[in-house]
């Protein structure tokens, strides 16, 4: 029989073991946060974002989970609103004890939550639907950013492939119509830069508010200019707007936009209208089930049959986060997280590269060029 003080000296062993442990860690879960839109204009990203990466949690848990621990997920609607997503994060953190975060949306709401929230906090976040500068600078010059590991390529990089085929088929005039935030003015700056290497500049500029479908007052102002092309740094609803008010206003430029457009989304609101329209993408065509990392997805889409690119991304997020944790050990930490994180240099995810480094998080630098075609057909 154990003594007095045999049991008081387990009683504080056990006390200290409970003290030291991360938040969000017991011994057989391990809790995991988002924060994006599910409801609202843009509710059906976060859906498709949320319900591909419970579907794979699922299988995960199913299968005994990661080094003994099964994933659970708090995922809470910020309606894509800054000062909602600054208050999930912090809910997250705080009262949800989440180990770690993934599966964010938009620049703006991304950037304030790495400066304010998880950033000080120390709490690694894996993948945002941004591809914003101001979410890439060095960790020299912004420690905060240490946090941030990125799944997709940057805006940069989308729109130079943008710029790069139009002009290589001869156009010269070429507008940009953006949303009034991070994301569309990264977007703008990244059209800019890349025209300018053509030694081109915007033949117009106008914008629309986030969350707002009131175009008319971009439209008069492109339409004057007669463009060639006009590149749409927005979401699918004010994408859709602008596309029908240009057609209303007899103007036919061809259409592109980057990849956090929603292509499926895009597709499903103008119909046969669609047709022409060039999206860039930053994950492999989630129909090429040659593509093993896309076979994997398929397996597991909540809807079957019903693939997109934002699922895959999702997805892709969601297996990112799960290597980590699977290198992190059993003796998980948020700062063990971090550095196995930073280990996966150049890992091939089946047909996807992300590459991270004590120094880098830009995971991706993948871009390919879509367009629409006849009965909403992604086309390559």
């Amino acid at each position: 029989m154990l003594s007095l003080k045999h049991l008081a000296a387990a009683a504080l062993l056990a006390l200290s073991t409970i003290c030291a442990a991360e938040p969000g860690v017991t011994d057989t879960t391990v809790t995991l946060g988002m924060s994006a839109p599910f409801s609202g204009p843009n509710g059906a990203y976060g859906e498709d974002m949320r319900q591909t990466i419970q579907a794979y949690f699922g299988q995960l848990n199913k299968a005994g989970g990661v080094n003994g621990r099964k994933i659970e997920l708090i995922a809470l609607d910020d309606g894509y609103e800054t000062d909602r997503a600054l208050a999930n994060t912090k809910t997250l953190i705080k009262d949800k004890q989440a180990f770690a975060l993934l599966g964010f949306f938009g620049t703006t709401p991304t950037e304030a939550t790495m400066n304010t929230v998880f950033g000080p906090a120390g709490v690694p976040l894996v993948g945002t639907i941004s591809g914003a500068p101001s979410l890439r600078q060095p960790i020299s010059s912004n420690p905060h950013a240490r946090f941030m590991f990125h799944i997709r390529a940057s805006y940069n990089d989308e729109t130079e492939a943008i710029v790069n085929q139009m002009v290589a088929i001869g156009l010269r005039r070429i507008a940009v119509f953006y949303q009034n935030d991070g994301f569309g003015k990264a977007g703008l700056d990244g059209v800019t830069a890349a025209l300018k290497r053509h030694n081109l500049t915007p033949a117009a500029v106008a914008t629309v508010e986030r969350n707002s479908l009131d175009v008319n007052t971009a439209v008069q102002s492109v339409a004057k200019a007669n463009p060639q092309a006009v590149v749409m740094v927005t979401l699918y609803k004010p994408s859709a707007a602008f596309i029908r008010a240009m057609k209303q206003a007899g103007q036919h430029p061809m259409f592109m936009t980057l990849s956090p457009v929603g292509t499926e989304q895009l597709v499903d609101t103008l119909g046969n209208e669609a047709r022409g329209i060039g999206i860039s993408q930053v994950v492999p065509y989630p129909w090429n089930d040659t593509i093993p990392v896309v076979r994997d997805y398929q397996k597991i889409a909540p809807k079957p049959g019903k693939y997109s690119y934002y699922g895959l991304e999702a997805y892709l997020t969601a297996r990112v986060m799960v290597e980590g944790l699977r290198r992190a050990g059993r003796d998980l930490t948020r700062e063990k997280l971090v550095s196995a994180l930073e280990s996966i240099n150049n890992v091939d995810f089946g047909g996807y590269r992300v590459n991270y480094s004590t120094t880098a998080r830009g995971g991706s630098r993948f871009v390919e060029m879509t367009v629409i075609g006849p009965g909403g057909k992604v086309l390559r």
